[in-house]
């Protein structure tokens, strides 16, 4: 039987190599220090799927205080094809809702086939592309502050 909870500290290892053997995309935030701090400050923030005391899959359902966005869904190889990323879905929505989120979005990978058209399935759940939306991101490292942010004057006022 695979139980659905929150994820544990102790089990951010676990995570992240769920992500690799589940062939995720990797991202600057795949580290042991961010995953621990997102089950540190958000308890139900990352769900795990547990199967004979193996994490077989995740879902972080994040909270801004105004949105829920969901991301890193994954379900390791063997486990798939059951349906339970249907459920860690509709699980890390009933946190989310719980949370007070209004409207929930889903970060999804253009390129990967099997993502989209899974995320396209879930059209009877609610879920739907929203084609005026395009994602935009910063890393940490790269992140420059507008002119305004530095103190600098910045538009046609700027000169005089």
């Amino acid at each position: 039987m695979i139980v659905i909870r929150p994820c544990r500290v102790a089990e951010c290892p676990a995570v992240l190599a769920l992500w690799q053997r589940a062939g995720a995309i990797p991202s600057p935030t795949d580290t042991l220090v961010e995953l621990e701090q997102l089950v540190t400050y958000q308890d139900d923030g990352l769900l795990v799927a547990v199967e004979n005391g193996v994490i077989v899959g995740s879902v972080i359902g994040g909270w801004d205080g105004w949105r829920g966005n969901i991301y890193r869904l994954a379900v390791a190889p063997e486990a798939r094809r059951h349906g339970l990323a249907r459920r860690l879905v509709d699980d890390a929505v009933r946190v989310l809702n719980a949370r007070g989120a209004h409207r929930i979005s889903a970060l999804v990978e253009r390129h990967e086939a099997h993502a989209v058209g899974f995320w396209d399935s879930l059209i009877d759940r609610g879920w739907r592309r929203d084609e005026r939306i395009a994602a935009l991101h910063q890393e940490r490292g790269r992140l420059r502050p507008s002119a305004t942010a530095r103190g600098q004057p910045r538009g046609p006022r700027a000169a005089a």
